[in-house]
């Protein structure tokens, strides 16, 4: 009788004990994939000050998220296929994973050798999203981020026009989340204006950097700033969409 005394007064304490650790399960480790073009990718040293937005974008996380950036330089849709990027991503995949998905500035040109055809850029779209699915992972699709270019009124031009629309074309049809980069990012352009808006670019004068002894006037690809900012924005649209990932970007 004594026992059972003693039990039934250390049970209120013990109760509360095993709530809270009900309640405190290691949350599950995940890994984003990075996958598209120089815009997003990793930098040599080499090539500094120019950066991808995909770097600055790797810091933003807490220790239960992984960043693997698979992006590379010069790639489209049809050569991140054909190389293996994507079976890379897509053997390593599981479930609860990201992939974010921006393509565009490699596929649209039919001057370069990675040059895909509209619908095959759609397919391609769409078989990235498959297979990211069937790992019960989760595809982001982004639209390609906007080049630099600005109209003689000061007014930033639109420079994927049909490529940024046939991936939100493909987000709906597949009912994927969408970070319409190419929008948000002419929206940050056009309130910095033609001159200020080159801060953010790898523009430099002759002399001013050893890697671009000439120098170097860049409208496509970031420095260290430009990068952050481009991250800064996939980050408020992963807030703004509320995806789960939102809950494992550091709090300020």
């Amino acid at each position: 009788m004594k026992r059972l005394v003693n039990h039934l007064i250390y049970l209120p304490a013990i109760v509360p004990l095993i709530l809270i650790m009900s309640f405190c399960r290691p949350v599950k480790h995940i890994t984003i994939y990075l996958a598209g073009d120089s815009t997003m990718s990793d930098k040599n040293i080499r090539a500094y000050p120019e950066t991808g937005w995909g770097m600055p974008f790797a810091l933003f996380f807490d220790s239960t998220v992984t960043v693997k950036n698979i992006a590379k330089n010069g790639r489209s849709t049809k050569t991140f296929i054909a190389e293996g990027l994507w079976k890379q991503i897509s053997n390593q995949l599981k479930a609860d994973d990201y992939v974010f998905i921006q393509f565009g500035h490699n596929d649209e040109s039919p001057a370069k050798s990675s040059y895909t055809p509209e619908a095959d850029y759609k397919n391609n779209l769409r078989l990235f999203i498959k297979e990211t699915k069937a790992k019960n992972a989760i595809p982001i699709l982004i639209t390609p981020v906007s080049r630099r270019k600005f109209n003689t009124a000061g007014q930033i031009e639109e420079t994927h026009l049909i490529y940024s629309a046939l991936v939100r074309e493909v987000a709906q049809e597949l009912q994927v989340q969408l970070i319409d980069l190419d929008k948000e990012s002419r929206t940050l352009f056009q309130e910095l204006g033609p001159e200020n808006s080159k801060m953010l670019f790898n523009q430099l004068k002759a002399g001013e950097n050893p890697n671009y002894p000439e120098g170097k006037t860049d409208n496509t690809h970031f420095n260290e700033m430009g990068a952050r900012k481009i991250a800064e924005i996939v980050l408020r649209e992963i807030k703004k969409q509320h995806l789960s990932l939102a809950d494992r970007i550091y709090k300020k």
